[in-house]
């Protein structure tokens, strides 16, 4: 029988006893969110905040990790039931609800730090300046110019105090080849590998 020792024991990263403490809110589970909520999960983050309104579609399934079955799922219920699958042992806060500046309080105010995981501008900047004003000496991690395919050697990290951006900074949408799988994941993995750095840089 698997047991959260023998699960835990199993896996033991060095920085591990830090992630397992830790709590890492995400703001959107589409094609950033499900991503970073997978591969934070695999890592064996303590607690995941993941809070997003939208349900699965068919046009989700190019770049978000859902499946076909889980269409017309909440996001959130849809994510939270792969990660179980396997990670029996996270604890995961699910909101379906649309962030706005008066509940990020309620809905994050436990993180330790915040990955933004939105498709559209205007939320990327009021979640980045409503949690910069409310939690200005916790970390967040941004995403911008992850659209098209290829030219890997674009992608970056700025950092500017605690707000750190993620992409090339400026690839738009294009129809027909915007946004795709490869793109997408890369920037919510480089997003979410920042957090690990970012978790074990404030333990110390």
């Amino acid at each position: 029988m698997l047991t959260p020792e023998t699960y835990f024991t199993k896996r033991d990263p060095l920085a591990f006893p830090i992630w397992q403490k830790a709590v890492v809110g995400i703001a959107g589970a589409g094609g950033l969110g499900s991503n970073i909520a997978i591969s934070l999960a695999r890592t064996g983050i303590g607690k995941l905040i993941i809070a997003d309104f939208d349900t699965v579609s068919l046009e989700n399934l190019n770049r978000q990790q859902f499946s076909i079955n889980q269409v017309g799922q909440p996001k959130v219920q849809a994510i939270s039931d792969n990660i179980r699958a396997f990670n029996p042992f996270i604890t995961m806060q699910l909101n379906q609800i649309k962030i706005t500046p008066q509940n990020l309080h309620s809905i994050f105010a436990e993180a330790d730090l915040l990955i933004e995981a939105f498709d559209d501008d205007e939320q990327k900047e009021m979640l980045i300046n409503t949690w910069l004003s409310l939690f200005p000496d916790r970390p967040i991690i941004a995403a911008s110019g992850l659209a098209g395919y290829g030219r890997n050697e674009l992608l970056k990290t700025q950092h500017c105090d605690n707000l750190h951006i993620v992409g090339d900074l400026q690839s738009e949408l294009q129809p027909g080849i915007s946004p795709v799988a490869p793109r997408v994941a890369i920037v919510a993995n480089m997003q979410a590998n920042l957090a690990l750095e970012l978790l074990v840089k404030h333990a110390q």
